[in-house]
């Protein structure tokens, strides 16, 4: 425990291996869609899907364990969603880009990231933005998630007269409707572990439903797909130009604020942050982002960024406390 005391800053007497291994698990469980969506939107570049899945859960172990030590926060860390679409559909397709030169791209935006967090740059950013748009910020990224969850779900539907309509009522449909009816009831009577047991309930019933998908084989584990397609695969040509240094620009702005956003709604609501606003290790925090949004470009993964579904870990810990 003190090896876990030290490295990770587990509290023996606040905390317990039960409770943070539930919510670790449900962090997981929670996040892992990207394991689907991230090598699905950056294959349409031409990239070897099979290498970017591997590559998605390299850059999400290594930038979360990157987060655990040095931070100590529980906070998860991930390739997101929104710059892979920048990357597969505005730097690949509508400007023209290879991927191997928009890979060099989130390659020095990532030396950038690091170093403009090394001299506190991003820090100094944070102080500066109000509190009430600090807050917004997070809660903006988690209703698109929502949004994106219950597009998945087929509830609500693209419609041409008023944008968003809501589904027919497909199997898929309504096991997402049970997942956050149970969900919510589980989560009102503070049930130990209420989302964790919801996923679960969830996957289970829906085997019948013919929603959820069981495997071929009983033992369904393979060795990982190689990252030869697409490890270190770097095109510095054409770098310096105007069009490279806006789209940097414009990566690094939206990742700065999208990071700064998400760890402040997370440090609320885990209860860590101080009194005058300030976070406690949040330069830390900011830097293993931005290693791992450089570890990421290098095995050729879109930028990395802290996940808002971590506050489902952190519901389950303080439930479990």
């Amino acid at each position: 425990m003190k090896v876990f005391e030290k490295v990770l800053g587990f509290n023996s007497k606040k905390m317990n291996v039960r409770t943070e291994i539930v919510a670790g698990v449900t962090t997981f469980l929670t996040m892992s869609y990207i394991l689907a969506v991230n090598p699905d939107i950056l294959s349409t570049t031409g990239m070897d899907k099979g290498a970017l899945f591997t590559a998605t859960a390299l850059a999400a172990a290594l930038s979360t364990i990157l987060l655990a030590v040095m931070a100590k926060l529980p906070f998860a860390q991930a390739p997101s969603v929104g710059p892979n679409a920048f990357f597969a559909f505005t730097m690949c397709q509508a400007m023209h880009l290879s991927w191997q030169q928009s890979l060099a791209l989130l390659f020095v935006e990532g030396i950038v990231f690091i170093l403009i967090t090394f001299f506190n740059v991003r820090e100094m950013i944070l102080q500066s933005i109000p509190y009430n748009l600090r807050y917004a910020i997070s809660a903006g990224i988690g209703m698109f998630i929502a949004f994106i969850g219950l597009k998945n779900a087929g509830i609500i539907v693209s419609n041409p007269d008023t944008f968003v309509a809501l589904g027919k009522f497909t199997p898929k449909a309504i096991l997402g409707i049970v997942a956050i009816c149970c969900s919510s009831i589980l989560m009102a009577r503070r049930v130990k572990g209420a989302l964790f047991y919801a996923i679960i309930f969830t996957t289970l019933i829906g085997i019948p439903m013919g929603v959820t998908v069981l495997p071929d084989r009983w033992f369904p584990i393979s060795v990982p797909h190689s990252l030869s397609p697409i490890f270190l695969h770097f095109d510095f040509h054409g770098f310096f130009t105007l069009n490279m240094v806006i789209v940097m620009f414009s990566l690094l702005i939206v990742n700065i604020f999208d990071t700064v956003g998400t760890i402040v709604g997370l440090s609320e609501k885990a209860g860590i942050t101080l009194t005058d606003g300030l976070i406690p290790r949040v330069r830390q925090a900011m830097l293993s982002d931005a290693v791992g949004t450089t570890c990421a470009a290098m095995l050729g993964c879109s930028t990395v960024g802290t996940y808002v579904e971590s506050a489902s870990g952190i519901v389950e810990g303080g439930v479990a406390d």
